[in-house]
């Protein structure tokens, strides 16, 4: 019936901006009217069915599955716009510290049992005794959204039945997109495509709510059944699924239209909640279509267990070599054991998926994701600058210096987490309830409750995004090195060496340069990333977020490590005030020079399992390595890295000339897509410390 022409005739399709302003506030602002003085959580429901009912719904010609946010681009006046201020004023949002989005919905059980299936469990928990006037307007607005997200497939399937006939417009794909939608108003999805749909329906409703990186979790498990009965039964091929996801992902990417590109987290392959890997067939559909999209919109996860075929990997490695850096991937055998520490059940844990860029998450059981930096070298930095040098010069050994140091990083911690209890500290809850959120989360149906108000079966999880690993171990090193060791320079004269950036210095600063580096399997060094690792990790585990969560450490820094090093002086390792700090837990770029094994075996020393959020590993390899022969050996490789406890890889496969060439003439690579941290992105639209910085990465040419 289809052909894969479609997905790059969609891709052609969405190259035409829509005409007018992201602005579904302007129909969100009707609904807040017409609720007159109902309770805050109803007009919030009103607010979000006006979005979803009143919004005319936009069909591609080459649309196999429906729902755009072309459906909220308009012409808008100073006087809407005013209007809106003074809703928003009135009824305001949470936002990214306060819980409101990166958030893994339960879409397993919105897939099993259906819209009017929710609505069933509803209305059951509506006739529980005891309820509070609070929970009983919580249940009648999240049925009133549900409601709403009906008449939403109602109206796209009615959309798709008046196109029959127009011209441009393919007949059979209209009746495909209304039949499944008409359906999914009946009862649970019955199909594959049926599935797919409702879930990309859902997703599409809470970009038009607002909400930015909500993941689509673990869809290659969620929706096999469907997909294995399908097939099975003959109804559709693989080469048919792959077009269908396609065609949803392809969507996530009208994102852009706002100015930015979503990260839309999708998890596949990991074990199943008995333990056994998981990779199936529709994994591999998943895989190939992101592949076939070919854009950075979906961030796509691979989980790999000690168990998962090589041919997994292998296709894995396939797509990353294609220069596109999805998919990224998480070692189960240290995600799992990390998440196990911070109390969840078992079969939960082994359910997990990722939000954003790597942030493993329990989906659909937990509030939504909330995250910050922590920059431990900073206070190297204070202690360095802030003592006396007399002070400086009787600290006798590197032990007296690292136990000064651990002070001022508990100091540090603790003001980082009061900082962030006041951040995210929401004055009056009830006044920012999440119905339609709180539908996809277990147990808030059960209980009543909001998804940030009691409703989820685990409270909020906080990460705190440890920067610099790389810069923090090299300079620890040089200190130990040049200080204590070697007597080369003492603590004072260092210290006045970068305060002057090194000016006057530059003996010293070579001195700096050739001390031990992270990256290079030398235990000189490796040793203070284990510190690192384990020393942050306790001192985070002894605190909780508001509501009783605990708090994560990560190794990642996204982009910021180019924005904390433009906020810090020189440093021990030879770095120049200004300069990127290392990139999340990879090592100082330029410095991990004795091959990619021992860049791997560095990284794989520290105790992963305590940082229960993630890890991002940047590596980047010549395209020549993911040729056959040289890709198994990089299998291999990787492997070896995740059995001695590596916890993420994401690799770059585009080479130096290309990243360079593109700089220059960046007008003939517009499709050129790179992985940057802990997501993708179109090279020639990143900023010039960004691009220098993927430049910078060491580039290995073999195995």
């Amino acid at each position: 019936m289809f052909h894969m022409g479609i997905v790059s005739g969609l891709k052609s399709e969405m190259e035409s901006k829509p005409e007018g302003v992201f602005f579904p506030d302007l129909l969100r602002c009707r609904g807040y009217e017409a609720s007159g003085e109902a309770a805050n959580v109803t007009a919030r429901a009103e607010g979000i069915a006006a979005i979803l009912e009143q919004s005319e719904p936009h069909i591609y010609k080459n649309d196999l599955i429906a729902g755009s946010i072309r459906d909220a681009f308009f012409k808008v006046t100073e006087a809407d716009e005013d209007a809106a201020k003074v809703w928003k004023a009135k009824y305001p949002e949470r936002f990214f510290p306060t819980n409101f989005d990166h958030y893994a919905p339960d879409y397993k059980t919105a897939v099993r049992e259906g819209i009017p299936g929710l609505i069933a469990r509803i209305e059951e928990s509506l006739e529980k005794p005891k309820r509070t006037p609070m929970s009983l307007d919580l249940l009648l607005s999240m049925k009133r959204t549900l409601e709403a997200l009906r008449n939403r497939l109602r109206n796209y399937a009615k959309k798709a039945r008046s196109l029959i006939g127009t011209e441009g417009y393919n007949d059979d794909r209209l009746s495909f997109i209304a039949y499944n939608c008409d359906a999914l108003t009946k009862g649970a999805p019955e199909s594959f495509a049926q599935g797919l749909q409702l879930v990309f329906m859902i997703h599409n409703c809470f970009v038009l709510e607002g909400r930015y990186a909500m993941a689509l979790g673990r869809i290659d498990q969620y929706l096999y059944p469907l997909y294995k009965k399908d097939i099975e039964s003959g109804l559709f091929t693989d080469a048919f699924c792959e077009e269908l996801l396609a065609n949803a992902f392809l969507k996530i990417c009208e994102f852009r239209y706002r100015g930015c590109d979503d990260v839309v987290n999708i998890a596949i392959g990991g074990v199943d909640e008995k333990g056994v890997c998981a990779v199936n067939g529709l994994t591999y559909c998943v895989l190939h279509a992101v592949r076939d999209v070919n854009l950075p919109g979906p961030n796509l996860s691979a989980r790999i267990s000690h168990d998962c075929p090589d041919g997994f990997l292998d296709e894995c490695l396939k797509v990353i070599g294609t220069g596109l850096g999805y998919p990224a991937l998480m070692n189960d055998e240290v995600n799992i054991p990390a998440l196990l520490r911070k109390g969840y059940d078992l079969k939960d844990v082994r359910d997990y998926c990722m939000v954003g860029c790597i942030e493993n998450f329990i989906a659909g059981k937990q509030p939504p994701w909330s995250d910050g930096r922590f920059d431990p070298i900073k206070y190297l930095e204070s202690l360095l600058n802030d003592t006396p040098a007399d002070e400086l010069d009787a600290i006798a050994s590197m032990d007296d210096l690292m136990e000064i140091y651990e002070e001022k990083l508990e100091l540090g911690t603790a003001d980082y987490i009061g900082n962030m209890r006041r951040a995210s500290f929401v004055k009056n809850p009830e006044d920012m309830m999440s119905p339609f959120l709180s539908c996809f989360c277990e147990d808030c149906i059960g209980r009543g409750l909001d998804i940030n108000m009691g409703g989820a079966k685990y409270p909020s999880a906080h990460g705190a995004a440890l920067m610099g690993i790389g810069t923090v171990s090299d300079s620890l090193a040089a200190i130990e090195k040049l200080v204590f060791v070697d007597k080369k320079v003492t603590l004072s004269e260092l210290a006045n060496a970068l305060r002057l950036n090194f000016e006057g210095c530059q003996e010293l600063r070579e001195l700096c340069l050739s001390a031990p580096k992270y990256g290079n399997n030398d235990d000189f060094v490796d040793k203070y990333a284990v510190w690192y690792t384990s020393t942050l990790s306790d001192m985070f585990d002894s605190y909780r977020t508001l509501d009783g969560g605990p708090i994560y450490t990560i190794m990642a820094s996204n982009i910021s490590n180019i924005a904390a090093g433009s906020e810090l002086g020189a440093t021990p390792d030879g770095r120049l005030a200004g300069k990127p700090l290392s990139d999340a837990a990879s090592p100082t770029y330029g410095c991990d020079t004795r091959g990619v094994t021992s860049t791997l075996l560095s990284a794989s020393k520290p105790d992963y399992t305590r940082c229960a959020c993630g890890t991002v590993l940047n590596q980047k390899f010549s395209p020549s390595v993911f040729k056959d022969g040289k890709r198994e050996k990089l299998a291999s490789l990787i492997r070896v890295y995740f059995a001695r406890g590596g916890q993420e890889i994401q690799i770059n496969s585009t080479s130096r000339e290309v990243l360079k060439d593109a700089r220059i003439h960046p007008e003939n690579y517009r499709s050129l897509v790179v992985r940057v941290s802990g997501f993708s992105a179109l090279y020639v639209t990143l900023s010039d410390e960004v691009q220098e910085d993927i430049l910078a990465r060491t580039q290995h040419e073999d195995i």
